[in-house]
């Protein structure tokens, strides 16, 4: 009798393992990085970008986790080119070129489409980074 019972939930494992992993179509898979792409990601790490900022959660406190920044209303690629080339009060100024900018929004809109960032709205300080201690 036991041993049917775990043939029975083992059957059922795999199904529903099936059924939550098979569904998967092209839209819930992230694109293979391009050239412009893969050259933004390593300006991101030559430039130690993660030191301040965050993707997905991971990185630094400094400055605003940058997941979805491309797909955030009122931002995108003219307001991170904006951001990236000037930088701000808190973010210096780089000088980048144009093509590095360019090549930077490729990879963070790349990783706009890759995931997103589930940490809630009301635990997004005025500052843009986190405060998930409460």
């Amino acid at each position: 009798m036991r041993f049917g019972l775990w043939i029975l939930l083992f059957c059922a494992f795999i199904v529903y393992t099936w059924f939550v992993y098979a569904q998967c179509d092209t839209s819930c898979k992230a694109p293979h990085p391009s050239g412009k792409e893969l050259a933004g990601w390593q300006l991101w790490q030559s430039r130690n970008c993660q030191v301040c900022h965050q993707l997905y959660g991971l990185g630094g406190f400094m400055g605003p986790d940058l997941t979805n920044t491309a797909s955030e209303r009122g931002k995108g690629a003219r307001y991170m080119s904006g951001i990236i080339k000037y930088g701000t009060g808190r973010m210096p100024n780089f000088h980048l070129s144009d093509s590095e900018v360019n090549n930077l929004v490729s990879f963070l809109t790349w990783v706009d489409k890759s995931g997103k960032n589930r940490v809630p709205p009301e635990f997004v300080t005025w500052t843009g980074n986190y405060n998930i201690s409460n």
